[in-house]
This record gives C-alpha cells, sequence and structure tokens, in this order.
C-alpha cells in the first residue's frame, strides 16, 4: 500500500472516529441515556461504545496519516 492510500485511509478513521464521537455525546443526551444516568449513575454501554470506538479510529487515522 502506497503512502498516497494511507494517508487517505487516515484520514477516513479520523473522519470516522470525529463523528463516532458526536453521534455518542448525541445519545448520552437521549432520556433513555438519562434515565440510565439517573439509576445506575453512569453511561450506558451503547454510549460508552461510540466514544471508545470513536478515540481508537481517531487516533489510528492520525498514525496512519503522519505514518504514510
Amino acid at each position: 500500500m502506497g503512502a498516497r492510500a494511507t494517508r487517505v485511509i487516515g484520514i477516513a478513521l479520523i473522519v470516522l472516529g470525529i463523528g463516532l464521537g458526536i453521534w455518542g455525546y448525541q445519545l448520552s443526551g437521549s432520556f433513555g441515556s438519562q434515565v440510565s444516568q439517573a439509576f445506575g449513575g453512569a453511561e450506558s454501554d451503547r454510549v460508552m461504545t461510540y466514544y471508545i470506538g470513536g478515540a481508537v479510529s481517531f487516533f489510528v487515522g492520525i498514525y496512519l496519516f503522519f505514518r504514510g
């Protein structure tokens, strides 16, 4: 795989990571998530999955972008 393809994949992963983070943030404000926080005191598993997936995608994308 060439350096150009690696950078394109890196950019795509950065955008995906930001999108997942925003999506997770929007879900955390939903009614179901607020009820879960009120009774359980923690974010729902779905929101945390988006946050973690977004962070991993973002940092892998940055690594590939600057490596390529």
